[in-house]
């Protein structure tokens, strides 16, 4: 898809930086000036997705995620963002099949595996659970592993995860 370009580049520029500071209704205001026939670009649908997501709409997350997955479907953010919302919604089966089918796709993406390895240890499957988390490490580094500790979907394998490094065997 093509590129936005200015004006609405910078509302789109604006309402992510509003989004970062925390206020969302002038994220919501800055999109709204983008111009109707782009409000279903990738770019755009990716702040939109954030925004309702922080709002915790999840049906409205779902039809975004939809129209995401759609319209760009080699982003792994339309695929993760179908995943978390569908895992919200209480589906947690359907959000790992989701995620599964691309497990391969997006190899540099430690979100997938990760979301992976959270949905797994929901699912009751802790072995695959600590597999999933160990390639999460692999490719995202530490940084996985403090999200880990934190993760409410992870808690049945926190001690582990405190003796963690990055491609440490889980």
């Amino acid at each position: 898809m093509k590129a936005l370009q200015a004006p609405d580049l910078m509302y789109l520029e604006a309402a992510k930086g509003w989004f970062i500071l925390g206020v969302i209704a002038e994220a919501r205001h800055e999109l709204d000036q983008i111009d109707r026939k782009f409000r279903h670009h990738p770019d755009v649908l990716e702040v939109e997705f954030a925004i309702a997501a922080k709002k915790r709409l999840w049906t409205s997350c779902m039809d975004i995620a939809a129209a995401l997955l759609e319209r760009a479907p080699d982003r792994p953010t339309a695929w993760i963002n179908c995943a978390v919302t569908l895992h919200q919604l209480k589906q947690t089966q359907e959000a790992w099949d989701a995620l599964y089918t691309v497990r391969n796709r997006f190899p540099k993406v430690s979100t997938i595996p990760y979301n992976l390895a959270c949905y797994a240890c929901q699912l009751g499957n802790i072995e695959g659970s600590r597999q999933w988390l160990k390639r999460a490490l692999t490719v995202g580094g530490k940084k996985i592993r403090s999200l880990a500790l934190e993760d409410p979907d992870l808690q049945p394998l926190w001690d582990e995860i405190k003796f963690m490094d990055s491609g440490a065997s889980v």
